[in-house]
């Protein structure tokens, strides 16, 4: 079963590798198309790839990414194991400036097919830009973060800071982002442990 989604995935990538629908193809030096393992319990879906993503052609290997995996490990989640990684775009925007409309609009066919695939039953929406993909709303990310909302295929999705905004707010004490971040990994966690 995984190995078919595997598969499809990977014809997806292929598909992804010569698309030109937007600008962003004159730009970018690879797509980055996923990370992790194809797990239906559980993805990942980031805003876009920055300048070692897109040198890579991984999402999340940057000093972000290397947060991020620590947050996933404190809780026994590994990239190697446990959770594909995406973004809402493919290629890095120049000076990792905020996705135009029309360049999400241009990705929206692969992130879709990523999710239609898979049909996670958990969807991290890691950061603003991917929280306003599937959640229609004028609230921040500090208001939504640690709340579920019902996503795409009975999934159940989780609004959390990205590690790179954790990054610019190093405090730990109770009540700041890298605080709150910890409760909604640990009740990811929690809520993971129970599907069968």
């Amino acid at each position: 079963m995984e190995d078919n989604i595997s598969d499809k995935l990977e014809l997806v990538r292929q598909k992804c590798l010569h698309c030109n629908k937007c600008s962003l193809c004159q730009t970018r030096t690879n797509i980055v198309f996923s990370g992790g393992v194809p797990n239906p319990k559980l993805m990942l879906i980031g805003e876009a790839p920055g300048y070692y993503e897109d040198q890579k052609g991984v999402p999340f290997v940057g000093k972000a990414g290397q947060l991020l995996d620590k947050i996933l490990g404190c809780v026994g989640f590994s990239r190697e194991r446990d959770i594909y990684i995406c973004n809402t775009l493919k290629c890095r925007p120049p000076e990792n400036r905020d996705p135009l409309p029309e360049e999400k609009a241009a990705c929206r066919e692969y992130l879709d097919a990523q999710v239609e695939l898979l049909k996670p039953r958990i969807i991290l929406l890691c950061g603003r830009v991917a929280v306003n993909s599937f959640i229609d709303t004028k609230l921040g990310i500090t208001k939504l973060r640690g709340k579920w909302f019902e996503g795409p295929y009975y999934s159940k999705m989780m609004p959390i800071f990205h590690p790179s905004y954790l990054l610019r707010n190093d405090s730990r004490e109770k009540g700041s982002p890298k605080w709150q971040m910890w409760q909604d990994i640990k009740e990811v966690r929690r809520v993971y442990d129970q599907l069968s």
